[in-house]
């Protein structure tokens, strides 16, 4: 599949609704999306020319594609929007050719708007109702006031703050038109057999039999607190003839959620078919109430209810944390997990839920460390098109793929694992430097052909095919040439360093083609990063990424600025650490500080940057982080802070791992909110953010409040607000804006600054 090239400003101020959370093209009935994938063609496993897919759609603009169960076919949604429609199409696989399958056009609001029926026989389709209408039409004249009322029952709870929710009645009622689909299946003839009547489906599958469909609708009333996913909701089973089999759940409006990161609404969640068996239904349901600060030996109820369901579930494990899903194997044979946020806990159990024996543990420990990663189990699509575990022909063994973590860097691998009498891992294939080589896809039970991409730091990722165990090298499959040969030659370091307590930090050190240090001398330096929380010094200090990964020089980050000479220093680790008890963020700033200190004295003390001329930036959390560096601290000349958060009062209810709120620990909020030492930011920072930025706590306010603050107080900063941009940015003239000012900003105040005045070195880290 080919994405083209970003998209005109023009495409992006398309019209677009934003309710319920959502965000909505109102011409196609689909979620506002604005890339698509733009060619599609096919290439054997085992070699040979690419072939072509005649009778695509042109302009094609694929937003969504399945191979069905017996892969003979292809199914792709492709957006008209000239046409005002997303269409269903099918690929002969064999022919080599596409066709539209049906008239009708999908609903894809949520979800993408198909999924194959077991084994292929056809489709399970999400349509727009023939006889629907136009949406409701507004006049302009309010209806009346908007109003909402607590129950003054005296719970605390925890409400997160939301972009794009409902506001009126005018909203709910065009909510509703946008929501409503028309279930179908949809035979590889395009004949089309609607199921039931229309609703608001937010999800819809078949069960591997075949038979029947658990379908997920959302109900009134609707909230102006919280997004549609926490609206009531109705889970029922229904047959594909759309006759009622079995109501699951009817689940209530949730506003609003205990204290912590590991709080659940009651009732049903994660309810999914039971993928190795023809229709059993799995799902969790919290013992505690859902509120992690309630003591409690069993956290969540995990149960499964086979058709016709009749009698109670079965109980098929309790859990003294959080459920967090099941790979399915066969009946004596399935990887459960839990975890606890909070303590970055996780546990790993094997399964024989057609046996009713006791879970058998498999592992245990933090999921913060990497080093000790197994990896994700191996599943593939069965005949009926549902993963499962890929299994050894004894059904004992089963496959593991995992980033290789390691002191070195990460080395992803490939490994065998017995889990019956003769319990042990085999490992079968390692990434070896100088290159990076990911495996993809097992091709068979014997683990002896593989799917990868390989890639090294002047070659871009490829994909080849690789018989294990006879010392043959890999074909290449595909032949992706680089992107930016130009830059072919940039120098890129993995580089290790000690905060002052201790903590080990890693970086990529990227410099421009050509340098030398001996004879070019320090280089003014962008630096940018992204904090992280962890429980444990140990786990924030292991060494993430791989120092052979391609150099891909992309418009988002950084290094584009390494062909206007400046070094990068991309993804100093920033951790901020909280063991046992501690809550991490209570020293953030020192610890950021002492962070940033490491980094700069690193790259000054290697020669290759300049102290007097190094840049700070970052997006979102990173942002946060830029306005706080610049407040709290003089290592750097300049700060590019792009869409953050600057205010903690404004996300009083937690914001990324805090869990507490802003009335059980107001000094904390207030002592990282740079919006509070505004007085403080004494470098010059350039502020850009999206003018219609979706995401949670990252108000476009959050921005022009700050910038308001730093004119006040007489400090130097730029506030750019980008027209029809959300939290990433998608117009090419919006990129190339934010390039431009980026690097005005940087050649003004960070390449031409002039030397510090004396006496201005490094600010102490501010006193908690």
């Amino acid at each position: 599949m080919q994405v083209p090239s970003l998209p005109g400003i023009d495409v992006v101020a398309q019209p677009e609704l934003r309710l319920g959370g959502l965000r909505i093209h109102p011409r196609t009935h689909s979620s506002s999306a604005f890339s698509f994938v733009d060619d599609l063609w096919l290439q054997a496993v085992d070699g040979g020319a690419e072939r072509r897919i005649a009778g695509l759609p042109q302009p094609l603009a694929l937003a969504a594609m399945q191979w069905s169960p017996d892969q003979r076919h292809i199914a792709f949604s492709h957006v008209d929007t000239r046409a005002g429609r997303v269409e269903l199409w099918l690929v002969d696989v064999a022919a080599g050719r596409a066709r539209r399958l049906t008239e009708q056009a999908l609903g894809t609001v949520v979800g993408e708007g198909f999924d194959w029926l077991p084994g292929g026989s056809g489709l399970l389709a999400t349509l727009r109702p023939q006889e629907q209408g136009a949406a409701p039409a507004s006049d302009g004249v309010p209806r009346g006031p908007s109003i909402q009322e607590t129950d003054g029952g005296g719970r605390v709870q925890s409400l997160r703050t939301y972009q794009d929710l409902l506001r009126n009645p005018q909203d709910t009622e065009v909510f509703a038109h946008y929501m409503t689909t028309q279930l179908a299946r949809v035979g590889l003839d395009g004949r089309v057999t609607p199921i039931a009547a229309p609703g608001m489906h937010v999800g819809a599958a078949v069960s591997p039999d075949g038979r029947h469909l658990l379908r997920q609708r959302i109900e009134r009333p609707f909230s102006y607190l919280v997004p549609y996913s926490r609206f009531p909701r109705r889970i029922d089973v229904i047959d594909l003839d759309g006759r009622l089999l079995h109501t699951v759940a009817t689940l209530p409006l949730v506003e609003g959620l205990p204290t912590g990161n590991d709080a659940v609404a009651p009732g049903v969640r994660r309810i999914a078919w039971r993928a190795d068996a023809p229709a059993t239904l799995v799902w969790a349901e919290a013992q505690d109430g859902g509120d992690p600060a309630r003591a409690a030996a069993v956290r969540d109820r995990v149960f499964a209810h086979a058709a016709p369901f009749k009698g109670k579930p079965q109980v098929l494990a309790d859990l003294s944390m959080r459920y967090a899903g099941v790979h399915w194997g066969s009946g004596d044979l399935a990887l459960l997990t839990e975890s606890w946020w909070k303590s970055r806990q996780l546990r790993e159990w094997r399964l024989a839920p057609d046996a009713g024996s006791a879970p058998v543990l498999l592992r245990e420990g933090s999921r913060e460390d990497r080093y000790a990663d197994p990896g994700e189990p191996v599943t593939h699509a069965d005949a009926r098109g549902f993963q499962r575990l890929l299994t050894t022909a004894d059904g004992e063994g089963i496959y593991r793929i995992g980033e290789g973590a390691s002191p070195e860097g990460d080395r992803p691998f490939l490994d065998r694992q017995q889990l019956g009498v003769r319990a042990g891992t085999e490992r079968l294939f390692q990434s070896e430097a100088p290159g990076y080589e990911v495996p993809i896809a097992v091709l068979d039970a014997a683990g002896a052909r593989i799917l990868t991409t390989r890639e090294s730091p002047t070659s871009p990722p490829n994909v080849h095919l690789r018989a294990l165990g006879n010392g043959a090298a890999p074909v290449a499959l595909t032949d992706i040439a680089h992107p930016t040969p130009e830059l072919r030659d940039v120098s890129k370091e993995q580089i290790r360093y000690t905060r002052a307590d201790g903590v080990e930090m890693t970086a990529n050190l990227y410099l421009p083609p050509g340098y030398q240090a001996d004879r070019d001398g320090p280089l003014p330096m962008l630096a940018w990063a992204y904090p992280r929380e962890f429980k444990s010094a140990d786990a924030a200090g292991q060494v993430t990424g791989s120092p052979y990964r391609f150099n891909r020089i992309s418009y988002w980050g950084p290094l584009a600025y390494l062909a206007q000479g400046y070094a990068v220093l991309d993804g100093p680790t920033m951790p901020i650490v909280g063991e046992g008890d501690a809550e991490p963020n209570d020293s953030y700033i020192a610890q950021l500080v002492a962070s940033a200190q490491a980094a700069v004295d690193e790259v000054v003390k290697r020669g290759v940057a300049d102290r007097d001329r190094i840049a700070i930036g970052g997006h979102s959390y990173g942002a946060f982080m830029t306005a706080n560096l610049l407040a709290h601290s003089d290592l750097f000349r300049a700060g590019i802070a792009r869409s953050g958060a600057y205010n903690r009062s404004l996300t009083p209810f937690g914001f990324q791992a805090e869990e507490r709120s802003y009335w059980q620990a107001t000094a904390t909020y207030q002592a990282m909110s740079p919006f509070d030492h505004a007085d403080r930011i004494d470098e010059p920072v350039l502020i850009i953010h999206g003018e219609q930025d979706n995401n949670s706590g990252t108000f476009p306010m959050q921005s022009e409040r700050l910038f308001s603050a730093i004119k006040g107080l007489g400090g130097q900063a730029r506030l750019v607000m980008l027209p029809n941009e959300s939290h990433g940015y998608r117009a090419r003239e919006s990129i190339l804006h934010m390039l431009a000012e980026t690097n005005d900003w940087l050649e003004t105040y960070v390449r031409n600054a002039p030397p510090r005045s004396a006496g201005s070195e490094v600010e102490a880290a501010a006193s908690p």
